[in-house]
């Protein structure tokens, strides 16, 4: 059984912007999923479709087997989501914001406190449970989104850019976490994020949609083998008029300090520091965009018809 299926999807909006194209998409039990494309793709459309916030024209679409048209009160069991923007009651306490989401599911309250109290204390919220919800800084009150959305413990978990202005620290905390209940509890996880990085890291199978089409579905190791370049940003103590010539890739001069390496992905970057010998010096070294960053921007613009 797959955790969701969604068939021949299609949505119009009333002013005629057509957001869906019939859209294929299946995400495995226990995946961690990666939903991408820019701005205006359709994800948050694919999202709330599956949510019902949004009505759909044509399509089937199920979760865990159970069709949202015939059941969506047994299929909504099934999802916890965690939206751009944050949703809840500033006035309310953390701790009491979960016990009423609990309370929309049924849950009784004494398993509502516990469960409470253990996903504070996994997210690091436990020592602010009883404050207002408006004192609580941006990463805590994603932290906090989190929690509400898994206090009905849901088989499958949609995170719809959840670290969008989270600083790095909280970041990776909160990652350990997802993959924690992703590899242990075997929820599902259905992420979109711009940071692409995240992804790449931390995502088994990628789906990439553009102007409401999915243009690519894959697992991502096998759309990473795509890539047939890597670049590599490099410093140098030298100051340089022009870009050296190396047999092992292509060096553009960004500017006189500062060297853009172009090399196959089957190539090892110490054929060009080889070449490079001792005329440059090079003093720190990075990564220009990751590879699944390079596939996503170059399937786009084909997608768009850009060169």
């Amino acid at each position: 059984m797959k955790a969701i299926s969604i068939k021949n999807l299609n949505k119009t909006y009333k002013e005629g912007h057509v957001a869906l194209k019939n859209v294929d998409l299946e995400v495995a039990e226990g995946d961690f999923f990666a939903l991408l494309g820019p701005n205006g793709a359709g994800k948050t459309t694919i999202i709330g479709i599956l949510t019902s916030l949004v009505n759909k024209n044509s399509g089937n679409v199920k979760i865990f087997g159970v069709d949202i048209d015939e059941d969506f009160d047994l299929a909504k069991t099934y999802l916890g989501v965690v939206p751009q923007e944050f949703n809840f009651n500033i006035f309310e306490t953390p701790y009491d914001i979960l016990i009423t989401q609990a309370g929309y599911y049924g849950i009784p309250r004494n398993i509502a406190r516990e469960r409470a109290e253990f996903y504070l204390k996994k997210l690091g919220l436990w020592d602010k449970k009883d404050v207002k919800s408006m004192t609580l800084s941006g990463g805590m009150k994603r932290r906090l989104m989190i929690a509400r959305a898994l206090i009905h413990e849901p088989k499958i978990l949609i995170l719809d850019e959840p670290t969008a202005g989270v600083d790095i620290e909280l970041r990776r905390e909160m990652w350990e976490f997802v993959k924690e209940i992703n590899s242990k509890k075997k929820v599902t996880i259905i992420l979109t994020t711009h940071y692409l990085e995240e992804a790449e890291e931390l995502c088994k199978y990628v789906a990439i949609i553009n102007q409401g089409e999915i243009i690519e579905s894959s697992p991502i190791k096998d759309l990473l083998k795509k890539a047939d370049v890597q670049t590599f940003v490099l410093d140098v103590e030298e100051d340089l008029n022009e870009a050296p010539k190396i047999r092992a890739g292509k060096i553009n001069l960004v500017d006189k300090n500062t060297l853009e390496v172009v090399i196959p992905k089957s190539s090892s970057l110490s054929n060009v520091f080889r070449e490079l010998g001792d005329k440059i010096h090079v003093v720190s070294m990075r990564n220009k965009r990751n590879r699944l960053e390079e596939l996503f921007i170059d399937l786009i613009r084909g997608k768009n018809g850009k060169k």
